[in-house]
């Protein structure tokens, strides 16, 4: 049986192989030449190529055959010559095999008819309609009609859907569907096509693939007003898969509470530390979403890294440190809040009191820019976050002079983050190991590349030591610091800051406060809010107090 198959298809190859010989032979490439220049050309959409082997071609030759793969909604495709046969009186018949992928990566295959004519010496294509498929007739063309399966909802980290969710922040995160433009589509790619129904934001852009899912296709023969005439085949569709995102509604709404009241710009994010899971975002007003996209000095929160270095370094809660009411770096005089000059006090002490004239000089004199610099690393300063949406990540950049540093040292200068940004250093001070924070679980890591495909950051343990002096400084800002009577529940730790943004003698102030309490961990900022003892502290603790 095997030789038999072996001898029909070398016998096959001989008659082409002599076919093109003979015609080889005549100074003429034969219907043979035609049809392989002809198939090339249609396989790399090249038309005009087409239509110059075309015999007495149709006017919108070119626009036929463009319109065919839009209709189809082909990805790609592959044709090749099936047969050819015996040449006669200045005619031959031949047929060519379509291959073509549709949307889903689905695969539609048939035969058709490839007559060719002898003109004027030359062969060409005999074109008519049933060219491009044997059951087409004229003022008929081929259509893929797709039908989208329900979209799949995004959930909350219980599972309860959040599309059309009360909270304004949670519908910002969760995004818009809409319909596409050309030039959406075009970048989506198939099956998509223009005014389809896609995300337009938020997650329902970033996932939009996992949630649309694939439509059913129908490959039909259709009239001129679109009415089918025929279904050639049908192909199943496949239904979107849910995404899971980490937000926990009950985090959420206290989030939302917390800044019920507030008249100024402002934004609170909290995060689970062991995880680095996003339980809520909340920003009002609404439209930017600052917790995640904001850039701002972090002010004194930032002295959370400055005291890790410190620690790390050899300084214990307990070591005595100046913290007077001035001190000159590099020619610039750096003050405390309102000149207090503590004298000589504890670390911790000066930690819970924001002495910038202890950070200052500290950061200058026993760590340098490299150290700290290497340690805000560990916080995830310079890292890209890639956890579902788009965030900015938090800026630490060289310091040129002493005078930098030391302004560096307590969250100014150049320094940046977002409220996500500092709610991870918060989160890390807990937990003892930072790591990156995430909307959606690591589960679905592989649609959590960001547009370069970097994956997220590998979790950063803090160095030895830091952890457990953390515990002690930053619930004493709570307990008889800068937050002293703002009402926390207890168990509470973290930093104020107070952040001068613009210039003059007395520039305006953003107020933070960043701390965790139990497994949750967040961060609250209050733009041009003055101190974050009086604006952000509070909001802080309404939001713990629903919990």
């Amino acid at each position: 049986m095997r030789r038999s198959h072996a001898a029909v298809a070398v016998a096959a190859v001989a008659v082409l192989v002599g076919t093109s010989l003979w015609w080889f032979l005549r100074g003429d490439g034969g219907p043979q030449e035609t049809a392989r220049r002809y198939l090339d050309a249609w396989q790399r959409g090249d038309y005009a190529a087409m239509q110059a082997l075309v015999d007495d071609p149709p006017a919108d030759f070119a626009e036929r055959h463009r319109r065919l793969r839009d209709d189809l909604g082909a990805a790609r495709w592959m044709f090749t010559l099936a047969s050819l046969g015996d040449a006669k009186d200045g005619v031959a018949g031949g047929a060519y095999e379509a291959k073509i992928t549709l949307a889903g990566d689905r695969t539609w295959a048939y035969q058709a008819a490839l007559p060719f004519v002898q003109r004027d010496g030359a062969w060409r294509v005999d074109w008519n309609t049933r060219v491009l498929h044997p059951d087409l007739k004229d003022g008929q063309r081929l259509r893929a009609s797709r039908a989208w399966p329900d979209r799949a909802p995004i959930l909350s980290a219980e599972g309860s859907s959040l599309l059309g969710h009360s909270s304004g922040s949670v519908q910002q995160l969760v995004g818009a569907v809409g319909k596409l433009t050309a030039e959406q589509a075009k970048q989506l790619g198939a099956p998509y096509r223009e005014g389809d129904p896609a995300g337009t934001s938020g997650l329902q852009q970033q996932y939009e693939k996992r949630l649309a899912g694939t439509p059913a296709l129908a490959v039909q023969i259709v009239d001129g007003e679109g009415g089918v005439v025929k279904t050639l085949q049908r192909f199943g569709g496949k239904e979107g898969a849910p995404l899971r995102t980490t937000i926990d509604p009950a985090v959420q709404q206290s989030a939302g509470e917390a800044l019920a009241d507030v008249d100024k710009p402002a934004s609170l994010v909290a995060v689970r530390p062991a995880t680095g899971e996003i339980l809520a975002v909340a920003n009002k007003p609404g439209g930017y979403n600052r917790a995640l996209m904001g850039q701002y000095p972090p002010g004194s929160t930032f002295k959370i890294i400055t005291a890790a270095a410190l620690v790390a370094d050899g300084v214990s809660p307990s070591s005595s440190v100046a913290c007077p009411a001035t001190t000159n770096v590099g020619g610039r005089s750096f003050r405390n809040s309102e000149h207090k000059d503590y004298g000589t006090v504890s670390f911790r002490d000066a930690f819970a009191h924001s002495c910038n004239t202890t950070f200052a000089r500290m950061a200058v004199d026993r760590l340098g820019e490299e150290r700290l610099a290497q340690v805000a690393h560990m916080f995830g300063f310079g890292a890209p976050i890639i956890g579902g949406l788009p965030a900015v990540r938090g800026a630490f950049p060289s310091t040129k002079d002493a005078t930098a540093l030391a302004a560096a040292s307590f969250g100014q200068g150049q320094v940046l983050a977002s409220p996500l940004n500092m709610a991870s250093v918060a989160a890390a001070a807990a937990d003892g190991t930072w790591r990156s924070p995430r909307l959606v679980p690591a589960a679905d890591a592989p649609q959590a590349l960001d547009a370069k495909g970097r994956k997220p950051e590998r979790p950063r343990p803090l160095e030895s030591g830091v952890t457990r002096a953390l515990r002690s400084l930053m619930p004493a800002v709570v307990s008889e610091g800068t937050a002293a009577g703002v009402g926390f529940p207890s168990g509470t730790a973290g930093k104020t800051g107070t952040a001068e943004f613009g210039s003059g003698d007395k520039p305006p102030t953003h107020a933070w406060f960043v701390g965790y309490r139990k497994d949750v961990a967040f961060a609250v900022i209050v733009e041009g809010g003055g101190t974050g003892a009086e604006a952000a502290a509070p909001i802080a603790a309404r939001f713990l107090r629903g919990l």
